[in-house]
């Protein structure tokens, strides 16, 4: 049964932390600065509550769910604790814009899986990138796999790319949330009520994005196919173009792997 500890259990550590407990067969650990949140996350799925000490001797894999510049002092606190567990683990590092060479020059050449998840990982839905460094042996990489396969789809990339990456999958809720909320409100100046505009709006963009990935389809040829000649879809995507949609997105999508960056 392998035992996963998270250190730090804020809104992406707990969203893991809900997912790897979907998996009957792990043990979790939870380690939070403020213990009555690891403790109601605890009660919630089923955890036991400790500190980072307790995290780094008794995982098998020790998730780092604090932010990029907190690393620095959680190392400097946790340095003595990495040292008498030796080996064993495997270091998996959630902080944003942290290389692997980064993350073992503060915390040792341990094995490390630098990950890039998403928010929907807490309903089993997430995108969640991931890199290995060398010291990662095959078992231990499908350990991690199998560990956390309730949090949705794994997708293995160059870690030069996990930036990148992270400003389409990791930063994308928080843009598909304003575009759903923008249907939303556009339903509702047409009279729909709030609740079923909402609810019209998420749904149809849950069944356009697995339509994407089940079709194999490029999403304007998706696109072509709803915008009859003359109707009034292709009125709205001349609209959205008036606007520059696209272009925002583009711009929104580039200014976060920027700030990615530009975090350590």
């Amino acid at each position: 049964m392998p035992v996963i500890g998270f250190v730090g259990t804020g809104n992406m550590g707990g969203a893991l932390a809900r997912a790897a407990a979907a998996e009957k067969s792990n043990s979790l650990l939870l380690a939070n600065r403020t213990a009555s949140k690891a403790q109601k996350l605890a009660d919630e799925i089923g955890a036991v509550v400790t500190d980072n000490a307790g995290v780094i001797a008794g995982a098998d894999y020790i998730f780092i769910g604090v932010k990029p510049q907190m690393l620095h002092g959680l190392a400097a606190n946790c340095a003595e604790n990495f040292a008498k567990r030796g080996e064993g683990f495997v270091i998996v590092s959630m902080a944003a814009g942290s290389s692997i060479e980064l993350i073992q020059s503060l915390f040792g050449a341990y094995p490390v899986i630098r990950i890039m998840p998403n928010t929907p990982a807490a309903i089993g839905q997430g995108m969640i990138l991931y890199a290995c460094s060398a010291e990662v042996s095959e078992a231990q990489e499908q350990g991690f796999l199998k560990a956390m396969h309730n949090a949705g789809r794994f997708m293995k990339i160059e870690e030069k790319l996990i930036d990148a990456g992270s400003a389409v999958s990791g930063c994308g809720p928080a843009f598909a949330d304003l575009f759903i909320e923008a249907l939303a409100d556009g339903g509702v100046a047409c009279g729909l009520p709030r609740k079923q505009a909402m609810e019209m709006a998420a749904q149809m963009l849950l069944g356009s994005a697995a339509l994407v990935l089940q079709s194999g389809k490029h999403p304007g040829e998706l696109k072509d196919a709803v915008c009859s000649p003359g109707g009034s879809t292709i009125q709205g995507v001349r609209k959205l173009e008036e606007h520059g949609f696209r272009s925002a997105v583009f711009e929104a999508v580039v200014a976060a792997y920027e700030k990615n960056k530009s975090l350590v």
